[in-house]
């Protein structure tokens, strides 16, 4: 918490004279329990005609104040939903998080809520019981308090207001103008001391319509002038969440404000806003952090008597010690900038840590075998992009950079299916901030793979009389594809539950004498391949019998449903999926019908689908294939994608057709 020192106080309540700008503003007023009859007719068109609910405001206002603890932050809000059907229900749930650290917090101060219905031309108001409110303890930090309206139906209107004080304003408690539906007014204000000086960080794709003036603020029957910072947005479609996307945080329409510097007459000016330079230089000396890895004794030692190779080869050093730790050191699962230890030893000794001290660990032995190393600060795809200034709270995470050969590497040693080059999907956020602690510098490189990631699905079999299908099945999954499926063998209680976990949406399929190869060797492709069994996929209809050759592994549906999309396609990584059949059928059968070939590939070669088919004698043999060669597509690529995936569908569901002669 920044509190506010005796000097600001006494010159908070100095009598100040106003320069306002005057901007008009079209502000519309709404009364907490006022409710207009006309509201219960609202409906929903457009994009938003299968809404479950509608916000019929949301009006919230941003302003400091003074309690016993000094300054501190305030936040109203007042918003009202129609319940339109059933799937709406859990609208009338409000559920509000709050921090609490080292005694400072988040808390509510206020709540009113109500449920009105319309029965037989009058409104019924149903107030929240007190029963109705619950909390929950998330971790040391984090509580959730949960309130659930009573008499929920389908045309309810639902209202709440409320009002949060929090005790943490380096970054204020961010504004929402949009969510998963259609908002008809949202309005936004914050009137801001004039000493405090916060920047601005708006996001999304909805107009915010802002606009600031210079006004007078009340501090205990004293006046104080303030900045006010005021965003209103009508209209605003409901933003549905699509496949292939990191954080929908990314692009939801949004105005948070983030402390710069504070400015007090007679007092040292404080700067808040840093550079990189000065980021850096404070992760030097932070000791969970930059003192962390200078404390090398036990570094030095561990490197001499425990990790194996050959210190005048570097490139087998780095996969030596890069081995070691990953193995050595388990993962609990905690994404972390800084460590939990102030030493290595400790995490060693423990043989468990974050990922912070996993990968500072790395980065420490790796200094002290003189290999080239860097850390990189990432956002993951969960946490949303960086958005580029100098902030160090955006980062959640690090990795290391290292040179091996003429290349520079990514290292991610908090799995063991991980090898060089290989780093956790949810790092894959496109860029992360190399640091040079020593020379107290950093630079922004991309953390995309551009090395393909490859499925390969291999079906070898042969058709009986009475329909059913055997033979052999072999996968072959690299990069990415071969991390998941390992990451997927390795987490099952058995081999069997695995087995049982894969044949679960392939019906028909059974599976004997399973092999695994490469398992524990992440930098070679996974390879497994089994005998197969597989009935009722064949439909007869008199002397015909016809399937769709792709089985289980077509792609049923189009993960594009939107008309429009505003942000972009974010796979990731580039993939390739090849599916590979033949089937030998009975010499009593000939093909009757078949798919024609086909190609579709996307402008500049970025995306492409290719189908094959051939036949002879009483063989059928089939080659389907996607590729994806780039991890990200523009807004303006939606539609080709999506149609590129449409035409997939279409063409993996026909169907071939055999007649018995």
């Amino acid at each position: 918490m920044i509190k506010i020192n005796a000097l600001l106080l006494s010159l908070f309540l100095l009598a100040c004279t106003s320069y306002a700008q005057q901007v008009k503003v079209n502000h519309k007023v709404f009364k907490y329990g006022k409710v207009d009859l006309t509201e219960f007719d609202t409906k929903v068109s457009g994009v938003d005609s299968a809404a479950s609910a509608v916000v019929l405001f949301d009006v919230g206002k941003g302003y400091f104040d003074f309690t016993a603890k000094g300054l501190v932050y305030v936040q109203d809000r007042h918003t009202r939903y129609k319940i339109i059907n059933k799937n709406g229900y859990d609208y009338g749930n409000l559920e509000l998080q709050f921090y609490k650290s080292q005694g400072n917090g988040t808390s509510l101060d206020q709540l009113d809520a109500a449920t009105y219905n319309l029965e037989n031309g009058k409104i019924v108001t149903s107030k929240i019981n007190k029963d109705a409110k619950f909390t929950e303890k998330q971790d040391k930090n984090f509580t959730l308090k949960k309130f659930a309206l009573p008499n929920v139906k389908e045309g309810s209107i639902i209202e709440y207001k409320y009002k949060i004080i929090s005790d943490f304003i380096f970054t204020l408690r961010p504004w929402y103008f949009q969510r998963d539906i259609p908002t008809l007014y949202s309005e936004f204000t914050a009137t801001i001391p004039e000493y405090y000086r916060y920047r601005q960080n708006a996001n999304g794709f909805l107009f915010l319509n802002p606009t600031q003036e210079n006004v007078n603020q009340s501090f205990n029957g004293a006046t104080l002038n303030c900045r006010q910072y005021n965003f209103i947005v009508e209209n605003a479609p409901g933003l549905k969440k699509e496949s292939f996307i990191t954080t929908m945080q990314d692009y939801v329409s949004r105005v948070n404000f983030e402390l710069t510097s504070i400015t007090v007459p007679g007092e040292a000016y404080k700067e808040f806003t840093t550079t990189w330079p000065k980021l850096v230089a404070g992760l030097k000396t932070e000791e969970k952090f930059g003192q962390f890895v200078d404390k090398k004794s036990f570094i030095k030692s561990l490197l001499k008597g425990q990790i194996k190779g050959d210190q005048s080869n570097k490139d087998s050093m780095l996969v030596s010690i890069f081995n070691y730790v990953k193995n050595n050191i388990k993962w609990n699962k905690e994404t972390e900038l800084y460590t939990s230890e102030t030493n290595p030893k400790a995490i060693f000794e423990k043989k468990a840590g974050n990922s912070a001290d996993i990968n500072l660990c790395l980065y420490a032995l790796l200094k002290e075998a003189d290999i080239a190393a860097s850390l990189i600060l990432i956002s993951t795809r969960d946490n949303g992009a960086h958005p580029g200034l100098p902030m160090l709270t955006a980062f959640n995470n690090v990795i290391v950079g290292a040179k091996i050969g003429e290349n520079v590497v990514m290292l991610d040693a908090t799995d063991k299916n991980h090898c060089v080059d290989l780093i956790s999907y949810s790092n894959l956020n496109h860029q992360g901030l190399q640091v040079d602690l020593e020379n107290e510098s950093a630079q922004w490189v991309s953390t995309d793979d551009n090395k393909i990631s490859k499925k390969n699905i291999n079906y070898v079999l042969t058709m009986d009389n009475e329909h059913k299908l055997s033979g052999k099945l072999y996968l072959s999954s690299s990069n990415y594809e071969g991390l998941a499926r390992r990451d997927q063998y390795l987490s099952a209680a058995n081999e069997t539950d695995f087995l049982k976990d894969y044949k679960s949406d392939k019906p028909g399929l059974g599976i004997k004498n399973y092999e695994v190869t490469n398992l524990n060797n992440p930098s070679e492709p996974l390879i497994e391949s089994m005998d197969v069994e597989i009935e009722d996929n064949v439909e007869e209809a008199g002397n015909l019998a016809y399937f769709t050759p792709l089985l289980f592994e077509r792609t049923k549906e189009n993960p594009f449903k939107l008309e429009e999309r505003k942000f972009p396609v974010d796979f990731g990584f580039p993939s390739e999926e090849i599916f590979r059949m033949t089937i030998e059928f009975p010499k009593d059968y000939q093909l009757d019908k078949m798919p024609k070939n086909e190609k579709i590939i996307l402008p500049d070669e970025t995306a492409a689908f290719t189908f094959m088919f051939a036949a002879e004698d009483n063989r059928i043999m089939l080659n389907s294939k996607i590729t994806v060669k780039k991890p990200v597509f523009t807004a303006e690529e939606y539609y080709d994608l999506k149609e590129l995936f449409k035409n997939i569908v279409r063409k993996q569901a026909e169907q071939i057709v055999l007649k018995k002669i």
